[in-house]
């Protein structure tokens, strides 16, 4: 009974903690950040924009406008985002006309949302500006403030820098088994040196065996002409042997 007990708190306690990760991971990718807020002459600003995305994909930006004094009128508040074209060239995003010959009433909060896409070929910090003319009263005001916002994420140089650190171990390694078998740093100075002596070695390899290959051919003929001399003094013992005995 204790054994099963302990076995299904494990497994819940596992559960518990894979939803913790889950809930984690979607904070994360989901998560707000203010990027910008300001008080000024009978309006508070607020803007809240997504911390991070991938190229290709949605950015969320969130502006709160809060009203503080009576007889607040606004001609127009436009939002418009940016991003930078391979992290250089600054291209329009975005631009979206959120209030337009609005009264605010006074005390009162007013929330709006923009769905805003980054193109594939878009990274690094996007970047807002906020068109605000509005009146008291009679009294004109305009501002007109820029700041960072989303970043989107340069998963191309991740790439290289992940090829980059692999590469980087590699070479380590081939450091380390070149330095093992020949106690000396792999650099292009220490292959050439060894290239250099490798093809030394060829030629001399290259003279041996033709040397090789001419006493070779010089025992051949050594064994040839013994085999020659052998034969023909065993033909003329047995030439000698053989001749007619004179009787005189």
């Amino acid at each position: 009974m204790n054994k099963n007990k302990a076995i299904t708190t494990i497994f819940i306690t596992v559960i518990l903690v894979l939803a913790l990760v889950q809930f984690t991971n979607a904070q994360t990718s989901d998560e707000m950040l203010i990027v910008f807020s300001k008080d000024y002459a009978g309006i508070s600003i607020q803007v809240n924009a997504t911390r991070e995305i991938n190229p290709g994909e949605n950015m969320t930006i969130s502006l709160w406008i809060n009203c503080t004094a009576d007889g607040v009128d606004v001609n127009y508040l436009i939002l418009s985002v940016y991003g930078f074209r391979y992290g250089q060239e600054k291209i329009l995003l975005n631009s979206t006309s959120l209030i337009e010959s609005v009264p605010l009433a006074f005390n009162n909060i007013s929330q709006y949302n923009c769905i805003v896409n980054a193109s594939n070929d878009v990274w690094d910090a996007t970047y807002s500006e906020l068109h605000l003319k509005y009146s008291i009263r009679d009294s004109p005001f305009e501002y007109n403030p820029s700041f960072s916002s989303t970043i989107v994420r340069n998963v191309y140089l991740e790439e290289l820098e992940k090829m980059f650190r692999s590469l980087n171990l590699t070479y380590w390694q081939l450091n380390q088994s070149f330095w093992e078998s020949f106690n000396m740093n792999l650099s292009a100075e220490n292959l050439a040196q060894l290239n250099k002596t490798y093809w030394e070695y060829q030629q001399n390899y290259t003279s041996l065996q033709g040397t090789l290959n001419e006493l070779n051919n010089t025992r051949q003929a050594a064994v040839a002409l013994a085999i020659t001399t052998v034969f023909f003094v065993a033909t003329t013992v047995y030439l000698v042997m053989r001749k007619p005995k004179q009787y005189w």
